[in-house]
């Protein structure tokens, strides 16, 4: 077996098919296999690498160099997609082979930590990545919001198709992304498909001039949905403007559907407000996101709290090893080994789980990524306190 990077135009024929088998509708007919080219520019720098056997394609994984905002540092990040193997191919080790060669490519390529989204939390856990907060969906009925209908609120709205509005809303997440924890954004390559495709309505708030909250959406239909694919807000002026402009939608739609963050709480937005908000996960193809660190010292910096602890990262092949960890400055140091500071020792998912914030020091070893005493814990407990991630990522 050969494994390989393969060029853009071999996409086309040594991961394209495999992905599409694993991920698509099939067989397509011949006139949509045709249309894969298309996709061509919106993945022109992922690395893309396949392992061969008698110059057949067996499995195939990508990686699209994104950033992602981990405690305040905006990062390279490693966003893994496509990972498919041929159906007679399976259960052979390809993936492990190939994923293990691709973290370890994009780390030296100078992406400290990576995301994906996964077809089994499990397989990939092995791999170091730890689960994060899944966005939820709320629905509401724009009725509800008719106080807000003649509201006179301090503002402006612009409303575009995204073809038009792509570069206020490009611009607008790209500001997020280096204020929000977890935020991350495709490269401009990819992220271009929004403007190429025309094929949503862009809304945004503007406040002193300056964009405060966008939304990309569409309409399913008279009567049916406004779906949004992210609420995305600053300030609770913000919301109120793009929820005041859902409502002058009451005679046109029955339901609103829209993307929000983990930590948003709909129910307050308005008294009398009917929500549902879910979220709701499903082996293969519902999962929530994960995350893992790829290289330690590359997070020096991270906005963190004043704990001293050293850890003691094992069975990983891209950060094992001792680090001490100290963010008595208010930011993040790592060093080596130092002896009669709290120790821990942890697995990659562990200690990613830390990093992102998604679990406590107490959750570690009940989950069997490995072993923290109380001190330690202590101290990781205020050095990395809970935080609620956002993985959002242009559609």
């Amino acid at each position: 077996m050969e494994i390989r990077r393969i060029s853009s135009e071999e996409r086309l024929t040594h991961a394209f098919p495999l992905q599409a088998y694993a991920f698509e509708a099939s067989p397509a007919p011949l006139e949509e296999a045709e249309k894969l080219r298309e996709y061509l520019p919106f993945q022109e720098d992922n690395l893309t690498l396949v392992a061969e056997e008698g110059g057949t394609s067996l499995a195939a994984v990508s990686a699209v160099p994104m950033r992602q905002n981990v405690r305040g540092v905006l990062h390279p990040m490693a966003g893994v997609a496509g990972v498919a193997v041929h159906p007679l191919a399976r259960r052979r080790g390809h993936v492990r082979t190939l994923l293990t060669r691709l973290l370890g490519d994009m780390r030296d390529d100078g992406h400290p930590v990576s995301a994906l989204y996964p077809f089994r939390a499990s397989f990939y856990e092995r791999f170091g990545y730890v689960g994060l907060p899944k966005r939820r969906h709320v629905t509401f009925a724009p009725a509800d919001l008719g106080h807000l209908v003649r509201a006179d609120l301090p503002g402006e709205l612009i409303w575009e198709r995204s073809g038009s509005g792509y570069d206020a809303y490009r611009a607008f997440t790209l500001r997020l992304a280096a204020e929000r924890h977890g935020f991350a954004v495709f490269p401009d390559y990819r992220a271009e498909r929004l403007r190429a495709d025309d094929a949503r309505w862009i809304v945004t708030a503007r406040v002193g001039g300056e964009v405060a909250a966008a939304a990309a959406y569409r309409l399913s239909g008279y009567g049916a949905e406004l779906v949004v694919d992210d609420l995305l807000t600053t300030t609770p002026l913000s919301r109120a403007l793009l929820l005041q402009f859902f409502a002058r939608h009451v005679d046109q739609v029955e339901r609103v559907v829209a993307g929000i963050a983990a930590d948003e709480l709909p129910e307050l937005w308005a008294t009398d407000l009917g929500t549902v908000t879910e979220s709701r996960t499903r082996v293969p193809n519902a999962n929530a996101p994960m995350a893992r660190v790829l290289a330690v010292p590359a997070l020096a910096g991270a906005r963190v709290g004043p704990g001293r602890a050293v850890v003691e990262v094992v069975d990983d092949p891209f950060i094992a090893g001792t680090y001490l960890l100290d963010g008595r400055g208010g930011q993040l140091e790592v060093g080596g080994d130092e002896p009669g500071v709290p120790r821990a020792t942890l697995n990659a998912a562990g200690f990613s789980a830390l990093v992102y914030g998604v679990l406590d020091p107490d959750d570690l070893p009940l989950r069997g990524f490995g072993a923290v005493p109380a001190d330690a814990g202590a101290q990781l407990r205020t050095l990395f306190p809970r935080a609620v991630p956002y993985l959002f990522a242009d559609f």
